[in-house]
Parts: structure tokens; sequence; C-alpha cells
């Protein structure tokens, strides 16, 4: 087991110049999963219910298979033998037999299969050729139902296929057809979304000093998606008040977007427009600062028109820890999705308190102990891009050994809940 130690790179931040009544970090996640109810649910074709959540129960609108069908490649026979051959898919009479295909209907009269194997077709005593059983055919290969498929095998028209809440992969799909569906109802996914600020933000190449290069753009669709949410397009603005109140009014690509997430200007400084855009839209905050670091500055509004908007700061691990303490609630609850508990783990170092506030620690698992990363400055991405989950550190700090509460980051499949260690609250 590896020995515990002492962040060397964390040290706790200074006290931040916050209200003493400031949202904290569990209170946030819970205010933006409640501030939310579901969005209704939409018919999408097949192709399409692919990874969406079923919100009705998926019925077999027939038997499945629907008729009876034949197990083998072989023949259709009625009786005990021999039999006279006749034109494939007509009714069998007693002692009659017909050329039949797997999956083929059986006929009227048909009794069972006989398969390819164990029977032989030879010229008969009149015009018709004769079937016969071959020397080595086992017992019981003309006993009633031998190699036939009944219909509703498998399911009985009315019988429960897919129950609601599934989350549909292709089988599912598959089964829908067969059962006789076009379209199913899911769970709409929210639209998001973005939009992109600073005139000091550069696409490619190296920034000057004094710009940046864009860490949001490229990734932000697809944690989206991660959170459970569908892309509703991006939008690169300036740092004016104008551009901000635009954006924030316009739909992107034509999409009302369910939540805006906007990068920067969640500041209260003179060039910081988010606060001042809402309100002129006449939205309200709903949660404006959280006691925590790194992202204090995130904001959450709701617009009249029922839209959110999530202001998210300007600095990349600021603004990741911000958008999972806001944005993966609320896409949570709009998409109908239970709020993700944190759950213990034992901490492998040291983590020194932070009075008044909750820190958010990229992490990685070593032997069910969870160890701070390095380089998780807020405006650092190298210990994010190597961490499994993030800590959410109380304000009393954490001793090495003790239990910490850390939650998985939306990219990563690995699962933080040792056995036996229960969720806990937010």
């Amino acid at each position: 087991m590896l020995a515990p130690e002492r962040v060397a790179n964390a040290p706790a931040p200074p006290v931040p110049d916050e209200p003493r009544h400031a949202t904290t970090w569990a209170e946030a996640r819970q205010l933006a999963y409640d501030c939310a109810r579901p969005l209704p649910p939409l018919n999408v074709p097949l192709a399409d219910a692919i990874g969406g959540t079923l919100t009705a129960d998926v019925l077999a609108s027939w038997p499945l298979p629907h008729y009876a069908s034949s197990a083998m490649d072989g023949w259709a026979i009625n009786g005990s033998g021999p039999w006279k051959m006749t034109t494939a898919g007509l009714p069998l009479s007693p002692g009659e037999a017909n050329v039949i295909a797997t999956g083929g209907l059986i006929p009227a009269g048909a009794v069972a299969v006989l398969r390819k194997e164990s029977g032989l077709v030879s010229r008969g005593t009149g015009d018709l050729p004769q079937l016969t059983l071959t020397p080595d055919a086992k017992p019981g290969e003309t006993l009633p139902g031998r190699h036939i498929r009944p219909a509703g095998e498998e399911a009985s028209a009315g019988d429960v296929l897919i129950p609601a809440g599934t989350v549909l992969n292709p089988a599912h799909i598959a089964l829908a057809a067969v059962a006789g569906h076009d379209e199913l109802q899911v769970q709409r996914k929210p639209v998001v979304a973005v939009v992109l600020t600073g005139s000091e933000v550069v696409t490619s190449g190296e920034p000057e000093p004094g710009q940046v290069r864009d860490a949001f753009g490229p990734q932000l669709d697809a944690v989206i998606s991660y959170l459970g949410g569908e892309s509703g397009g991006q939008r690169r603005i300036g740092d004016s008040y104008d551009e901000w109140l635009g954006a924030l009014m316009r739909a992107n690509h034509g999409h009302r977007p369910d939540v805006t997430i906007t990068t920067g200007g969640t500041g209260k400084s003179g060039t910081d427009h988010f606060r001042d855009a809402v309100a002129a839209l006449g939205g309200r905050l709903l949660v404006d600062g959280i006691a925590m670091r790194p992202g204090h500055p995130a904001v959450l509004a709701e617009l009249p028109d029922g839209r959110f908007i999530i202001g998210l700061p300007g600095n990349p691990l600021a603004a990741m820890m911000a958008l999972t303490t806001l944005g993966e609630p609320l896409l949570a609850a709009l998409g109908a999705r239970p709020l993700r508990r944190s759950s213990l783990m034992t901490s492998g170092a040291d983590i020194d308190p932070a009075p008044g506030r909750t820190r958010l620690i990229p992490c990685t698992f070593v032997h069910e102990l969870a160890f701070p990363a390095a380089h998780t400055g807020p405006g650092m991405m190298r210990g994010l891009a190597g961490a499994h989950g993030y800590m959410a550190v109380p304000p009393e700090g954490a001793a090495a050994g003790a239990p910490v509460p850390v939650l998985p980051l939306p990219w990563t499949a690995y699962s933080p809940l040792p056995a036996g260690r229960a969720a806990i609250g937010a």
C-alpha cells in the first residue's frame, strides 16, 4: 500500500472575500437539481433512439414469432412416414411432406419438421417422389412439434419486452423492430448552447503574450454529451455588453437551447457582463457564487421563458469544477435522471483546511485510496487530464487515512465506490 503523503504543490488558497451566506458546494448541487423539471418525452425513429432513455414500456404488438416456423432445413411432414412429396407450402394431408427451409412458414396440416440429415428422397411407386427416414435417423425425429418454432414462443401479444427507464442499446432497437414498432418514446435530452467569450482567446497556433489558447471550444460539446445533454452549437463573442446581451437573446443555429453555458465574465469587475445581461432579459440568479475552490464565481440563472444559463469562470479547471457542480445536476434533472451522489474513499494524503469553502481537487485512485493530483491550479488542466475523479474536501480538510467525498469525472468509467462503501449526500 502506498504511504500517505502531503500534497506539496496544493497549499490551501487564501480565504476568499465572500459573504458568509455564500452557497455551499453541496447546496449549489442540490439547488441546481431541484430548480428544474424533466423535459417532456418525444417519439423518435428507432435508429435515433439508441442511447436514449425509454419513457414508456415497449409491448409486443403481436406474438413473437408471429407464425410457426421451421427450426431446420428439411421437410414439413404429416404422419409417421413414408411420405409422398408435394409442392412446397401447400397444406399437408396425412402421409404427405414438402420441402421447407429454416424460418419457413409451417404449412397447414404439418405436425413436425424432419431435418434434411434424417430424410432421404427417392422415386416412389407413383408419379411423386417419396420421403423416408434414413437408417441412422434418431428416435423421435417425427414426434409432433419436432423442430417447429411455435408462434408466440418468445413473447405473447401485449407482453412487456423493454421496461420504461431502460437506456436503449442496439439490441433493444432490434427487439422493438421485431415487435412491430417504428418509433419509441424516449426522454428528451436538454439542448445546451455554448457562448465562448474573451477577445484574448485564440483558437490555433502559439498565443502571443496576453493571449490564451481556447481550452473550452474543442471539448465542451463532448462534456455536455457525457453529462446527458445535446449540443446546441457554439458562438464566439468578444467582451462587450452588447455582444453578451445579443448572444443570450439569440438561439444558436436556429435551436432554442434549454441551457446556455457561458465561459468567463462571471466576476464582478466592470468588464464582466453576465449578471447585467441576465437582468436585462428579466432573468433571476439562482446561484451567485459558491463557497468552493476553484470555481467560486460560478453563476446559475433562469430566464422568464424557462431557459437556464450557467456562467462558468474563465480559468479552465475552475470552469470544469463549476460545470460538474452546476451543470451535471441541472442536466440530470432536465433529463429525468437521479442526482449522482458522492461516495466515500480513503484519502491518501493530508489535505489542509480551507475555512468556509469546499476544495475540489482532481484525484487518482490507487488501491482504493484517493490521491490528490499535482498541477491543479485554477488555470491548469494537467492534473485533471490524468485524474479519475475529484475530491470534495470539506472546509476542515482531510487527514490521510480518513474518508473523503469523491465523485468520478464525467468522461471516466472508473467507479470511485469501492466494495462496501456507501454513497453520501451531495
